[in-house]
């Protein structure tokens, strides 16, 4: 959500971030935010006018009563009691007005970073690098779940009775490798500074606008029927919420968390669910980065995180590139977006793996999330979050990339330890 003072002082420049959005049906919305506005100050001020008015009659009835001037007491109660109904009905339309802005600032896209390529949608998204030799190996790569049915670590099947498309179960080397992974992240991100954090795995309706645009929230989130819950779709939900309605010093900045939590999504406007696929589902699990700090460090934490991500898969001998995200990719809160991409020997191409925001203050904004600086000044926060891994999608770069052509699955140095120390699976 934005200042409301940038779109009172400058909305062309808000109607210019929403046009490089390609979200031009918003644009009316900067016209009557400014209009709504204008009322509700003109409301306040007659308000104030008006309490000012009930404050001085009111002192005229104490002098009216005490010079026994019954009559022009009645008469100025009388005029107290009609200013009180106006002022009343003023305060009505004040909320009203107020309310009518907020959704409406709900709505207006938050501005992108100037560096931000602009382009309509992911099929204008900029590579940044690549990491890592991408290999095709002369053996043909299965789909895969084929490679997990072979080494007997999914029943999809039973799954499918008991939940429906979009559901797993993993089993046996397969569910452990899957483990071993998010343990490594675990200890692989508190090696690298972040405190290890296990969220609540369901938020409040506040929190959840309070951390994503409304759209998303339809056509992502799980709500607990009868309930002000909802089931987070990634842990960064819950993690931001933390600091809800708080006031930090700068002394207790950054905040640096890795979070892990399973994740619920409707995937609404997916492509369909595979009914053999594990690469969109209903549940999954996910570690996590989030950090708030001070607003002129957000840029430099933004390079840290993406690159943790790039660290931690080719850590495990996976290829990976960025892709800067373009303007008509961002989702509406986000500044700069960064996603991360692994190797898929099967496809002869990159997939999504993890994605890292730069949010500014929209999330702290919205929640209140404040600071405090050494001189008294208080000031919104900025949040960043991004992903560390999330399996089972991280499962099919790690099995086409570490299958041999026997059919086994090599583990790479680095997650031996979490698997009892094999070298191999199957």
């Amino acid at each position: 959500m934005l200042d409301i003072n940038l779109i009172r002082n400058n909305p062309e420049l808000v109607k210019e971030n929403i046009r490089k959005k390609f979200q031009d049906s918003k644009l009316v919305l900067v016209d009557e935010v400014i209009e709504l506005d204008k009322l509700n100050r003109q409301a306040i001020q007659k308000a104030d006018t008006l309490r000012g008015q009930i404050k001085t009659i009111s002192k005229q009835i104490g002098m009216y009563m005490g010079k026994g001037m019954k009559d022009e007491a009645e008469a100025a109660k009388a005029q107290v009691a009609a200013i009180k109904a106006e002022l009343a009905d003023l305060e009505v339309k004040e909320e009203e007005y107020q309310q009518e802005v907020r959704k409406r600032m709900l709505v207006i896209p938050n501005i992108i970073d100037p560096t931000v390529p602009v382009g309509k949608d992911d099929s204008e998204n900029v590579e940044v690098q690549r990491y890592g030799e991408p290999v095709v190996p002369e053996f043909e790569v299965p789909y895969h779940v084929d490679i997990m049915e072979r080494l007997a670590g999914i029943d999809l099947d039973s799954a499918r009775k008991v939940s429906g498309n979009g559901f797993y179960y993993l089993m046996g080397d397969i569910a452990r490798l899957h483990s071993a992974i998010l343990n490594y992240a675990r200890d692989f991100m508190i090696d690298r500074g972040f405190t290890y954090v296990i969220p609540p795995y369901m938020i409040h309706g506040n929190v959840v606008t309070g951390v994503m645009s409304f759209a998303e929230m339809e056509n992502m989130m799980y709500k607990i029927e009868g309930e002000d819950l909802y089931l987070i779709g990634t842990s960064e939900h819950s993690m931001i919420g933390k600091f809800i309605d708080t006031i930090l010093t700068e002394d207790q900045l950054p905040q640096t968390l890795t979070s892990y939590s399973p994740c619920f999504r409707k995937e609404v406007g997916a492509h369909g669910i595979e009914e053999r696929g594990v690469y969109r589902i209903h549940q999954f699990e996910k570690q996590e980065m989030i950090v708030v700090c001070k607003p002129e460090e957000s840029p430099e934490w933004f390079n840290k995180l993406w690159q943790n991500s790039v660290d931690f898969f080719r850590s495990l001998d996976i290829p990976v590139r960025t892709l800067e995200c373009c303007s008509g990719d961002l989702a509406d809160l986000k500044v700069k977006s960064i996603d991360v991409e692994a190797w898929s020997p099967r496809q002869k191409k990159y997939f999504e793996v993890g994605s890292c925001s730069n949010l500014g203050d929209a999330q702290a904004r919205r929640l209140q999330i404040r600071v405090k600086g050494d001189d008294g000044r208080k000031y919104f926060a900025h949040t960043l979050n991004n992903t560390c891994v999330a399996p089972p999608r991280m499962l099919i770069a790690f099995l086409e990339n570490n299958l041999e052509a026997d059919g086994r699955v090599r583990i790479p140095q680095a997650l031996r330890m979490y698997m009892g120390g094999k070298e191999y699976i199957g």
